[in-house]
């Protein structure tokens, strides 16, 4: 009978989650985001709406521990928030991956599937973020150079979608890569897992597993481009290719080392 209980209180918990979520950025979109644009300075713009999104999700990761629908588990934060950018590129297992990489991560820019720039809750905030299309592979590169001359961390998921099984990714798109060698800015790999899996792309929202799921974060050291590409700098299409594979295997091999896939 508890365990009824506790599973019928997560189930009404996580529904409500995500209505508050909706509801919070729809009301951005029509109200924030308009007023955003009026004001004069561009740049403080930007912070100060990446600042309030940082904070929200924050609040919303808080919220779901406090409630008793998730645990989260985080090692090596402090890169997450040193000075400095990066281009910070994770595995996807869930659809709070993005949720909880912006609660760690003060100042940051994401790389958004195009589809999201037509939702009414994520149209706002998108832009007045200025958080970057996946659309065109030039302008991916060029407008995450920008940002990341501006001062933002770049979160990719370079899966381009949750991961398809527990123990699998998608072959890595090479975006990440092009922006690297562009930046000149050090990539930093985070491992990211869910147990027992929630929000899967197999999953609903309802399909709420029999206890609170628990998050885990797992921040490696940074890599810089220069040390994997440098016997293909001639071509850059070849140094990208390079740098992705390097990337990948680097990223499926920690997954396994630290426990996070299963052999």
């Amino acid at each position: 009978m508890k365990a009824r209980l506790n599973y019928g209180w997560r189930l009404v918990a996580t529904g409500m989650s995500f209505v508050v979520f909706g509801v919070c950025g729809l009301l951005f979109s029509v109200l924030v985001f308009p007023l955003a644009w009026l004001w004069p300075h561009r740049a403080s713009r930007q912070r100060a709406v990446t600042t309030i999104i940082h904070w929200f999700f924050r609040a919303l990761v808080a919220v779901l521990q406090w409630i008793g629908v998730m645990e989260l588990e985080v090692k090596g934060a402090a890169a997450l928030r040193a000075s400095g950018p990066v281009i910070v590129v994770a595995n996807h297992p869930t659809y709070l991956d993005v949720v909880v990489l912006l609660a760690l991560t003060p100042s940051a820019c994401c790389v958004v599937k195009n589809a999201h720039w037509g939702n009414p809750c994520f149209w706002g905030i998108v832009r007045a973020a200025e958080y970057v299309s996946n659309v065109d592979p030039i302008e991916l590169v060029e407008a995450s150079a920008r940002q990341i001359a501006a001062g933002y961390t770049m979160i990719i998921f370079p899966e381009g979608t949750r991961s398809p099984a527990p123990n699998r990714l998608h072959a890595f798109s090479r975006g990440f890569a092009h922006i690297a060698l562009k930046a000149g800015t050090p990539i930093l790999p985070v491992l990211m897992d869910c147990d027992p899996p929630a929000f899967t792309k197999q999953m609903r929202w309802y399909h709420v597993p029999s206890r609170a799921f628990r998050i885990r974060v797992n921040v490696l050291d940074p890599v810089a481009a220069d040390q994997l590409e440098a016997h293909d700098s001639s071509s850059p299409a070849l140094a990208a290719r390079t740098l992705t594979s390097a990337i990948e295997a680097h990223i499926n091999q920690r997954l396994f080392d630290y426990g996070f896939f299963e052999t």
